[in-house]
């Protein structure tokens, strides 16, 4: 964890995924906007909260698109620009698509932050973009009363690989490929209390791409995929329920965690979104009566740049996560299963 001249952290009142309105609010703002299904080839649009657009092309082609940027979660500069960016390519890789190009979106208080630290944030953006072997191949910018940056992606994938979040199936298993607390641990930084080991597991798990996603896609096994970010394992595993008409029974202590993650919540560094969160769904969540309210946070702690949430035949989810451990992501578990009922979460 770099120091610099300016704390970026300071100069937002979110950071991170954290930022993203409250589900409840998202749907309100969607509630009458015109149908998309009169595009045939809109394979995707706003119907059931997935991660990115799909238009299929022709027989052998989809284009995915999508956007996605925030505040400062850290004060590193290029860390920052990392996150960001593999948080909006993640949204291609949740659809099982591989993506192709990039296009920067970038608001900043010029007044406040050097340029030298702007040129990081881009930096950082541009180093994931070619680990993801795609360019940034243009964008816009604007001055801005606070630091904004992030992507709008556009990947390709075979329509036969598109995974929607509403296509899960009763009896299905869930895997969880990230650990969860990145909200927590974002909390813990703005007061300054965040170990350096666990920052530096932060940005190992924030900036790991979703890849895997890709390789899911090819796989008839598996049924519905969507990554877990702002909501909270609670919130976009609730988005795959009600897109998919299925209630869903997810085991809290299966779900992985970072290593200071609980320590964290039990001394109280949650994020206002995590408070957002449970006010929007929490109606549509069973939990058990003797849950603490730090192990209700971890569930609705808004992740950035999180997991993959996949749906899979229950007999095939042995040899799935394997391979998805395999693949670079040793926290993958087993957390639930879906099952026939009225769109819901109970929690054991």
């Amino acid at each position: 964890m770099n120091t610099h001249a300016v704390r970026l952290t300071s100069l937002a009142h979110g950071g991170g995924c954290g930022c993203k309105l409250a589900p409840s609010m998202l749907q309100q703002l969607l509630a009458d906007q015109p149908a998309a299904a009169v595009y045939k080839q809109l394979l995707v649009g706003t119907e059931t909260s997935d991660d990115a657009a799909v238009w299929q092309v022709d027989e052998n082609t989809c284009v995915i698109a999508t956007t996605d940027f925030f505040m400062p979660m850290v004060d590193d500069p290029y860390d920052f620009g990392r996150i960001a960016a593999t948080n909006a390519i993640s949204d291609v890789y949740a659809m099982g698509g591989k993506p192709i190009m990039a296009l920067a979106i970038l608001g900043m208080p010029v007044d406040k932050i050097p340029v030298a630290m702007v040129r990081e944030i881009l930096r950082g953006g541009a180093a994931v973009c070619g680990t993801a072997g795609i360019p940034v191949a243009g964008g816009h910018s604007i001055d801005c009363p606070e630091p904004v940056y992030g992507l709008a992606v556009i990947g390709t994938c075979h329509p036969s690989q598109v995974r929607r979040n509403s296509q899960a199936r009763p009896g299905d298993a869930l895997i969880l490929t990230k650990a969860v607390g990145v909200g927590i641990y974002s909390a813990a930084i703005k007061k300054s209390a965040l170990p350096p080991a666990a920052y530096q597991e932060m940005i190992e798990t924030t900036t790991t791409l979703n890849r895997i996603g890709a390789e899911l896609g090819k796989d008839e096994n598996v049924h519905a995929v969507t990554d877990v970010t702002g909501f909270g394992v609670l919130g976009h595993t609730l988005e795959l329920a009600r897109g998919s008409g299925l209630a869903v029974a997810l085991r809290a202590d299966d779900v992985p965690l970072l290593q200071d993650a609980a320590t964290l919540a039990e001394k109280g560094f949650v994020t206002g979104a995590s408070h957002r969160n449970w006010a929007s769904y929490g109606h549509d969540v069973v939990l058990p009566a003797d849950l603490p309210e730090w192990k209700r946070h971890l569930l609705s702690d808004p992740q950035t740049s999180g997991g993959l949430l996949v749906s899979c035949a229950a007999d095939r989810a042995g040899s799935i996560l394997e391979g998805i451990k395999a693949s670079g992501f040793p926290a993958a578990r087993i957390i639930g299963r879906t099952q026939a009922g009225r769109p819901s979460i109970t929690v054991a």
